[in-house]
C-alpha cells in the first residue's frame, strides 16, 4: 500500500513525532509526558524510523503496536534496498548511520525488509478540523494533496523519490502551501534550532533526535491543535 488513510480517532486522541532515528527510549519518554494511551490514543510518525540512533533494532517492536503507525522515510528505503547487490552499502554505513544493520541476522534483515516495504509513502489522517497528511520529505509544489496522492499511488518514480528526498521547501526553495489539505508534516531536514519551521501549511518537525548538537530533541505534537 503507498498511501494510507486514517479515519477521524472518535475514542482518543492523536499525535504525530519527527524522525525518530533509532531514538525510542526518547520516544516513550515524550509518550509519557503526554499520557499517552494505548487503549485509545494513536502515533503517527514521519519516517526513518532507524539509522544513527542507539535503538534501531527496535523499530520492528514498535511497528507491532497496534497504535503506531509510520510512513516511510529514505532510511527506511535504505533497509528495502539493502536486498539489492547494486546498493551502496558502504554510504549508507560510513555517512547515514547504518552500522547497526551489520548486527544483525539474515533472518532479522529479512523481517525489516518485509516489513519497511509495507509501509506507506504517504499517509491521510482525519481530525477535527479536516484532514492532515504525513509525508516524510516534502510534496512537490506543483501538485495539490489529491494530485500528489494519485501519484504516490500509481506508483510515479519521480513523485516518490520527492517525498522520500526533497528539501525544496525546508531550505525556502519553495513557500507555497499544498493546497487541498489542512496542514501537511514531513521530516528528513533536520531544524537545527530544535523548534518546527512552518512553509505555508507545511510542518517540518525533524529537530534532530539522534544528533548532538545542543538543540537537538525529539519533537511530538497533537495533531488536533492548530500550531502556529
Amino acid at each position: 500500500m503507498r498511501f494510507k488513510r486514517f479515519s477521524k480517532n472518535p475514542v482518543g486522541k492523536d499525535y504525530v513525532v519527527g524522525d525518530i532515528h533509532g531514538t525510542y527510549s526518547l520516544l516513550a519518554q515524550a509518550l509519557k509526558r503526554v499520557n499517552f494511551d494505548p487503549n485509545q490514543d494513536r502515533l503517527f510518525a514521519v519516517g526513518d524510523l532507524v539509522d544513527r540512533g542507539p535503538e534501531s533494532p527496535d523499530a520492528l517492536t514498535w511497528l507491532e503496536y497496534p497504535w503506531f503507525h509510520s510512513c516511510r522515510g529514505n532510511h527506511d528505503e535504505f533497509v528495502i534496498n539493502a536486498q539489492n547487490p547494486d546498493f551502496d552499502g558502504a554510504w549508507w554505513m560510513l555517512v547515514n548511520g547504518g552500522e547497526w544493520w551489520l548486527d544483525l541476522d539474515p533472518t532479522t534483515r529479512h523481517l525489516f525488509s518485509e516489513r519497511f516495504q509495507q509501509l506507506p509513502l504517504a499517509m491521510e489522517v482525519e481530525i477535527d478540523q479536516g484532514k492532515v497528511g504525513i509525508v516524510h520529505a516534502d510534496v512537490p509544489s506543483q501538485l495539490n494533496w489529491a494530485q500528489f496522492t494519485a501519484a504516490i499511488e500509481r506508483g510515479s518514480p519521480a513523485i516518490q523519490q520527492y517525498a522520500l528526498w526533497s528539501r525544496n521547501r525546508a531550505t525556502g526553495k519553495c513557500t507555497v502551501p499544498v493546497e487541498g489539505i489542512e496542514r501537511v508534516y514531513c521530516g528528513h531536514t533536520v531544524i537545527k534550532s530544535g523548534t518546527i519551521k512552518i512553509v505555508g501549511n507545511v510542518y517540518f518537525i525533524d529537530t534532530g533526535a539522534a544528533y548532538a548538537f545542543p538543540s537537538a530533541r525529539l519533537t511530538l505534537l497533537p495533531l488536533t491543535d492548530q500550531q502556529s
